[in-house]
């Protein structure tokens, strides 16, 4: 790739979190019976005027201030014109040219707008193996989705990899889930994600012809097919073929793409003002209002656990995407007095803990004032490393406390030198020729003498004592 670059830029489609649907008082849920949360609006009757959710222009307006975007002081609502099952009025309400939430920058990527449209209906493709209806292949539509207050956030293309992207776009996503707007459920698709990819020769200023990754539901299969897009178009350049646009396909198991379908040309969805609706012309004192109630956000919140503990930025930024593990870390170090080893233990045996689990934060017996017991036993020397972490695993299903749980399992570092100078006498006593080896100069045996010693004592022996006992025993 030295003599060509990707240019990358992402549609991001987020769902928001509402009662009622975007221009109708239909409930908006996920999971409900197929074509239940319908109404005559939203099924595109004759006559039936749409009304726009102010929630959900508030919700909008809260990740777009999140996101640093500047918010016009007058934007408008037009129809985006096609014909799809999926659309009963054949027009989508959305925004083009004067959208809620104008140019801003999150993680130094350009984001050139976030406007509010409806949702569309569902369509299952179902066919084959029993999936026929009147004896052919079909598609049925469920309606329950059309009209969802929808969120599109569009960025500039400044992306260049797909490792960037999915940066990106986890952190985009800790950040809308921090304001309330959406859940961002990948798997039931309130966020869904396309990215349009294109390669030129580096230095170029000029845009390749891109092609289009749609509708990409994990943030990792999302690096992977950019990357693998990247690859493919590269090869093509290099063989002095063309680069054809097109929507492609990503399969996650074969890590190849296929043509869904090519596009010779934009689509033409003749936008034009929706006659239907006023204009939305945010308040200044609402909009501040709006500011003020945001939460610590992500990126501001790794910049204070990197100020106020300073740990490495990467922990910052794994402990900064979830606001209740960032709590628990807190709080955990508060009680410590020892953030690195605090930090350690909540995304190693912690997050471990959860991610098997699937309980949250909060519903974790393992609270954070019974890890601090653990982290004070391994500070002074009571437990190991390997025999800390059995004292977490038995703390998830006892509520006994650290020192219970070390004594009632035996766990506890012997350290008296005494007591382990005998079970050094005797490894050194059953390998002479090593012992005559490491005063011979091979002092990397001291490794070799401290395991033996360590099973010898069933795990229990302090190796710095034991290192101590054996550098005597052998001169140094």
């Amino acid at each position: 790739m030295s003599d060509w670059e990707a240019v990358i830029g992402l549609e991001i489609h987020v769902q928001l979190r509402t009662e009622t649907k975007m221009f109708c008082r239909c409930p908006n849920r996920y999971g409900d019976a197929p074509n239940t949360n319908v109404c005559s609006i939203c099924l595109a009757h004759p006559g039936m005027l749409p009304v726009a959710n102010r929630e959900a222009v508030d919700q909008a307006l809260r990740v777009g201030l999140a996101l640093g975007c500047r918010i016009p002081a007058h934007s408008k609502w037009d129809r985006k014109n096609y014909f799809y099952p999926d659309s009963p009025k054949a027009y989508q309400i959305s925004q083009y040219d004067e959208p809620l939430c104008a140019e801003g920058t999150f993680l130094a990527i350009g984001i050139t707008r976030a406007h509010l449209e409806e949702d569309a209906a569902k369509t299952i493709h179902v066919g084959g193996g029993g999936g026929r209806i009147a004896g052919s292949e079909a598609s049925i539509v469920d309606f329950n989705r059309c009209g969802t207050p929808l969120l599109e956030i569009v960025t500039d293309p400044d992306l260049r990899d797909g490792a960037e992207a999915r940066r990106f776009l986890t952190m985009l996503r800790a950040t809308v889930i921090a304001t309330g707007a959406s859940d961002c459920d990948l798997e039931k698709g309130s966020m869904r994600v396309d990215a349009n990819v294109s390669v030129r020769r580096a230095g170029a200023t000029e845009f390749g012809m891109k092609c289009e990754l749609k509708n990409m539901n994990s943030f990792r299969f999302l690096e992977r097919g950019i990357n693998a897009e990247i690859r493919r178009q590269t090869a093509l350049l290099e063989a002095g073929q063309p680069v054809r646009q097109a929507t492609m396909h990503y399969d996650p198991a074969s890590d190849e793409l296929s043509v869904l379908r090519m596009k010779e040309e934009a689509d033409d969805y003749r936008y034009f003002p929706e006659p239907d609706l006023v204009p939305v012309e945010p308040d200044p004192a609402h909009l501040d209002d709006l500011r003020s109630g945001l939460p610590e956000l992500p990126l501001t919140r790794i910049a204070r656990l990197q100020d106020a503990y300073g740990v490495p930025e990467a922990t910052a930024e794994s402990l900064a995407l979830d606001a209740e593990l960032a709590g628990y870390f807190e709080d955990l170090a508060g009680r410590t007095g020892d953030p690195r080893a605090s930090a350690n233990w909540v995304m190693g045996e912690l997050a471990a803990h959860l991610n098997a689990t699937g309980v949250g934060v909060a519903a974790t017996p393992v609270t954070s004032e019974r890890l601090a017991g653990v982290v004070a036993l391994v500070a002074d020397g009571t437990l190991s490393s390997t025999a800390a972490k059995q004292v977490f695993a038995a703390m998830v299903d006892d509520p006994a406390d650290a020192v219970t749980l070390t004594e009632r399992l035996g766990l506890a570092q012997v350290g008296d030198a005494d007591a382990l100078g005998a079970i050094v006498d005797e490894v050194l006593a059953a390998n002479p020729a090593e012992a005559d080896a490491y005063r011979g100069g091979k002092q990397q045996l001291l490794g070799f003498f401290t395991g033996q010693v360590m099973r010898a004592s069933g795990g229990k022996a302090d190796p710095k004592v034991v290192q101590g006992l054996l550098r005597d025993r052998l001169g140094g």
